[in-house]
């Protein structure tokens, strides 16, 4: 009689133990954190080595300017005669997530001259390092396809 209730219990105590495993809080769009993102992009002087616009190469609309990304959101571009400001940010932002896969997006925004307004978007992070940051965005409205890199001068 032993062996007939021993064997139901311990497969029920082997079904509670698989239960517990299984996480009942799956989170799909995972938090992550911008903090090493933003500690990359402050530490020292970037330029633009490529900026394609929907398939057309202009990355020699920023040939000669050094980006800076200071904290407190404040981005400078300078070629030594001309400065433009602008600002930026990285950001958890899982309302528009773009890409699943990654939930950050690094924020640019210029107003002027046209050629750096047209970095003005909410990019999503392709990758970065201490001397890369790749950057993509995917146009809602003709469904072009902008990408930016910085290499850290």
């Amino acid at each position: 009689m032993k062996k007939v209730i021993l064997i139901p219990m311990l497969f029920c105590l082997f079904m509670l133990n698989v239960a517990s495993m299984c996480s009942s809080d799956d989170n799909s769009s995972s938090s992550q954190d911008p903090t090493p993102v933003i500690n990359a992009a402050t530490q020292g002087t970037w330029r633009v080595t490529s900026y394609v616009d929907s398939g057309t190469d202009e990355t020699n609309h920023f040939t000669g300017y050094n980006f800076t990304f200071s904290n407190g959101g404040v981005l400078t571009a300078t070629n030594g005669s001309n400065t433009v400001t602008g600002t930026w940010s990285v950001l958890n932002d899982d309302s528009n997530d773009d890409s699943p896969s990654n939930d950050l997006d690094f924020n640019i925004g210029f107003t002027a001259p046209a050629n750096f307004a047209d970095l003005t978007d909410d990019w999503d992070i392709v990758s970065y390092s201490d001397t890369t940051i790749s950057l993509i965005d995917i146009s809602g409205g003709n469904g072009g396809t902008d990408t930016l890199v910085f290499t850290k001068n």
